[in-house]
């Protein structure tokens, strides 16, 4: 990392020390109270990213600023968790900076180990996965995934797990040409449930759960 980036961290972290000393809002703040303050900034995130043009750079001084919000949250996050006694932010760091090194052996081989020569992108997803559930001590890599997730996403993340150990059992009936032919097909099965009076978001959560469930056992 540059001077100039770390010199730059350096004052949000002063700050943020100076507003939790003496600003009476940010002095009270717990991890529990800044929950909805968090999700919001991120929904915000996400939402300059729809806009976001990147071969044109059209939205970046948007997505620049609520990146920044969104930095503010892991220092107070941090920061209140210093105050604590807990960790800081340069443990949060550290964390993050090994456990990358560790996912990562094609880049990062370990002295005891020869550097991966495979390049191929699904390998290296597997063996993130694999390292994963080591680290977590988790015996499934469906392990972890938030059920509170949204179905759609869950349902993405599932598959996407699924792909990784080679388990293939959903037949895709419908193929779109495109992202927005995808989008209309999506919205027409929302419109067909609401027509038949079916809750498209739970239906979509059991069907998730039953096949996470089929692929544990294959797993």
């Amino acid at each position: 990392m540059t001077d100039q980036r770390t010199e730059s961290l350096g004052k949000l972290v002063v700050l943020m020390d100076k507003l939790r000393s003496e600003c009476p809002w940010d002095a009270k703040q717990t991890h529990t109270s800044l929950r909805p303050h968090l999700l919001e900034e991120t929904y915000e995130v996400l939402e300059v990213l729809d806009y976001l043009d990147e071969e044109t750079g059209k939205g970046t001084e948007h997505l620049k600023e609520e990146l920044g919000d969104l930095l503010l949250h892991i220092v107070f996050h941090s920061r209140i968790a210093e105050d604590r006694g807990h960790f800081d932010l340069e443990d949060v760091a550290n964390e993050i900076t090994e456990k990358l090194v560790r996912r990562h052996p094609h880049v990062f081989p370990t002295e005891n180990e020869s550097e991966e020569e495979t390049k191929d992108i699904k390998q290296m997803a597997s063996t993130w996965e694999n390292i994963k559930k080591k680290e977590k001590n988790r015996s499934s890599v469906f392990e972890g995934i938030p059920k509170t997730l949204p179905a759609l996403s869950r349902a993405s993340k599932v598959l996407r797990k699924a792909s990784t150990l080679g388990i293939n059992q959903i037949s895709v009936e419908i193929e779109p040409k495109d992202e927005e032919a995808f989008g209309e097909v999506l919205l027409g099965l929302v419109e067909w449930a609401r027509i038949n009076e079916i809750d498209p978001e739970e239906t979509l959560r059991v069907a998730v759960e039953q096949y996470a469930e089929k692929a544990k056992e294959l797993e």
